[in-house]
């Protein structure tokens, strides 16, 4: 029988099967010995010990399409990245370090700023210009209304979407939108601090349709750059990539050399200044890491 792992809690997997059948499942100690660790989105065969408690065992895990270390799960389709338009702010060099994660590992990305209802359309125009411009996928939303759920619900549809983004921009209030019987917890913003309490505690799958799964995760208020090398960061921004070859230098890091393509294209208003210096930050990062 093969399912799909929707959940992991003490040693214990909770494997969705069918249309609607859950079984609490132990792994063989075959994978303990091969050092071999299930994780919530893989798809595994099992098999039952008892039908009446809906018990089993997991024989065997199916080949990975991919695998993310944070938050830890498997064959994941997409990612959905949830910031508020405000309250609070989005930090934009944090939502470029995402980006840059998904990139690197050639995971699609949806955007989504929630909180609609409370946003103007500068605010509105602003981000959506920037990130639409590069090619990734906006959406709109209010959780608190309900405004564009649906639409969102059409961008999900046919694959496993993990839901991420920081604390209190309201991914809880829109997991609850799409999948009410999720019945999780919300936690309010905190006013002092405009900073999310932690409401998630561990990675879960919720089939809210067919074929159709969303992974909500813990919360996360600073994400670190992946260890790459910093000459190949600026290949995982997509703006910089019709300018590739057009420089110079054919090693050009697009900071300080001359008759950069992309530095040019920055001062004619072709490439976000913001993005820009997400790039240069995350890049002098890495250089600094270097020399330690």
């Amino acid at each position: 029988m093969q399912g799909k792992i929707i959940k992991g809690i003490g040693g214990f997997y909770y494997v969705h099967v069918g249309e609607s059948a859950v079984y609490e499942c132990k792994a063989k100690g075959i994978f303990r010995k091969e050092k071999i660790k299930p994780l919530v989105g893989d798809n595994v065969e099992i098999e039952v010990l008892d039908e009446k408690d809906k018990e089993g065992s997991i024989t065997k895990i199916l080949p990975r399409k991919n695998e993310l270390v944070r938050p830890l799960v498997a064959n994941v389709d997409q990612a959905l990245v949830v910031f508020a338009i405000k309250s609070p702010v989005p930090h934009l060099n944090l939502l470029d370090r995402f980006l840059v994660m998904m990139e690197y590992l050639e995971v699609p990305v949806v955007l989504c700023f929630n909180k609609e209802d409370i946003a103007g359309a500068e605010e509105r125009t602003e981000l959506g210009n920037i990130y639409k411009d590069i090619g990734y996928p906006v959406i709109f939303t209010s959780a608190e209304s309900g405004y564009h759920v649906e639409e969102l619900r059409q961008l999900l549809q046919g694959k496993t979407t993990v839901i991420a983004g920081p604390s209190g921009v309201g991914k809880s209030s829109l997991l609850n939108r799409l999948y009410p019987e999720a019945q999780m917890e919300t936690g309010a913003i905190s006013r002092k601090i405009e900073r999310g309490k932690h409401t998630t505690r561990h990675s879960e799958l919720f089939r809210i349709a067919q074929d159709t799964y969303i992974c909500d995760t813990p919360g996360f208020s600073s994400l670190y750059v992946l260890a790459t090398e910093k000459e190949e960061l600026k290949f995982y921004f997509p703006e910089f990539a019709p300018y590739e070859g057009q420089c110079r230098f054919q090693t050009c890091d697009h900071i300080h050399e001359p008759a950069c393509a992309v530095r040019e294209a920055l001062d004619k208003g072709q490439i976000s200044k913001s993005r820009y210096d997400s790039y240069v930050n995350m890049y002098n990062e890495q250089k600094d890491k270097k020399r330690y």
